[in-house]
């Protein structure tokens, strides 16, 4: 994936992440940078949820907005 889109993209995303995930902080949105594990885990440790749920989660998310494009781990 190409990483100039992947940073583009993340510079929309943040509004939306907060929306969606409103316990999440402008330092957990830098942290995060793109990346959907990193997204999967700050989720988890802020909302107290379980990883499946949080994959559920940014999986809805990632549905809902296709333009959207997370970095995925290797």
């Amino acid at each position: 994936m190409n990483n100039d889109r992947i940073e583009g993209n993340w510079k929309q995303a943040k509004g939306k992440l907060k929306e969606q995930w409103g316990k999440l902080t402008d330092d957990d949105l830098d942290v995060i940078a793109g990346r959907r594990d990193q997204l999967l885990g700050r989720i988890q440790e802020r909302h107290g949820i379980a990883k499946e749920e949080a994959e559920t989660q940014v999986s809805s998310f990632e549905k809902r907005n296709p333009t959207f494009i997370f970095e995925k781990s290797q």
